[in-house]
């Protein structure tokens, strides 16, 4: 047999085999998001509901950080920064104006999305430390403006936001449709991350974050996708923040500071950062710590960074990321 037969007698195996591989992947994908929606269905039978709602919010702020940080490699010190003001501007529609929670809700993540493209189209044009301190002096104006803005209530905070009512049918004021939808709301966050990592865009980001000056001789506009990857990640972390708002009903200067920054970074690396649940994985860890400051004091702080140091040392790929290459290993 000729190597012609030869090569086309193998092609149809080749061609079953990725057919194969990627209804594994389908199928893996599918029962990801069925127990995703099973532990979400379940968790406020569980635990308390706030919490959960708090939990939820911060997981979705995470991922959307670890879009721009694990997928194209740029860090932020800024992104309290869309966080907050999405709530601002949530609370102040919600209460102030008076329109529906979607409605604020929309405005929010629309308003974080512009700002994020007012930041991104300035800080793409520096890269590595230079771009951090760069989103870090960005966060910090808003922050500023947080403070002696009058409207926004300074210190006190803004508060007493409505939750109002879903399309005018669902009270959100009681807290079981209100987890409901914010879980929803993370889902849909989930899954339009999801999709963007594995789209032909998602593949584009991970050669930048790999070999920039190599994707940049391939043809791509690199500063357009970090651009549009940072405007992303800056729209569903407004999101998160828009929905923290009406979740806890007032939006408070803490959402705007540095500190926030730095503890989504922190949520994204005990996770495990580049992979899709670890962000989530992260949020709750921080958010369990954060939940029982009221027992241990200030020793939560402490215990906080003992687990960092801890994750990092130990588990460098973080908590998801050490499983997922212990799996890969053993099977």
């Amino acid at each position: 047999m000729t190597a012609e037969p030869r090569a086309q007698a193998r092609a149809p195996g080749a061609a079953s085999l990725r057919e194969a591989a990627a209804r594994r992947l389908r199928n893996r994908t599918f029962w990801a998001y069925a127990l995703l929606v099973a532990i979400g269905i379940s968790a406020p039978f569980r635990v308390y509901p706030v919490f959960a709602m708090n939990v939820l919010c911060l997981a979705l702020f995470a991922s959307a950080f670890n879009l721009l940080l694990g997928y194209v490699g740029l860090l932020s010190f800024g992104h309290a920064a869309f966080l907050g003001s999405a709530a601002y501007v949530t609370g102040w529609l919600a209460r102030d104006l008076g329109l529906p929670p979607l409605v604020a809700i929309a405005a929010g993540t629309a308003f974080a999305t512009l700002l994020g493209w007012i930041f991104g189209a300035l800080a793409i044009r520096r890269s590595g430390i230079y771009f951090a301190m760069i989103t870090l002096g960005f966060a910090q104006l808003v922050f500023f403006l947080g403070v002696q803005m009058p409207w926004t209530g300074g210190e006190d905070g803004f508060q007493g936001i409505p939750r109002g009512t879903l399309l005018g049918l669902v009270d959100l004021n009681r807290t079981l449709p209100m987890y409901y939808f914010t879980y929803a709301v993370f889902l849909g966050g989930f899954w339009l991350i999801h999709r963007t990592i594995d789209s032909p865009f998602g593949q584009v980001l991970r050669a930048i974050r790999e070999n920039e000056p190599r994707a940049l001789s391939l043809g791509y506009d690199v500063d357009r996708y970090k651009l549009l990857a940072f405007v992303i990640s800056a729209g569903l972390s407004g999101l998160a923040g828009a929905m923290r708002a009406v979740v806890n009903q007032f939006a408070a200067l803490p959402d705007l500071h540095w500190h926030t920054s730095g503890a989504v970074v922190l949520m994204t690396l005990l996770g495990g950062m580049g992979t899709v649940m670890g962000p989530s994985v992260g949020a709750l860890l921080v958010g369990v710590l954060e939940n029982s400051s009221e027992r241990l004091g200030s020793w939560v702080t402490v215990i906080t960074g003992g687990v960092f140091v801890v994750v990092v040392l130990a588990f460098r790929r973080g908590i998801v990321g050490e499983i997922r290459a212990l799996v890969r290993r053993s099977f």
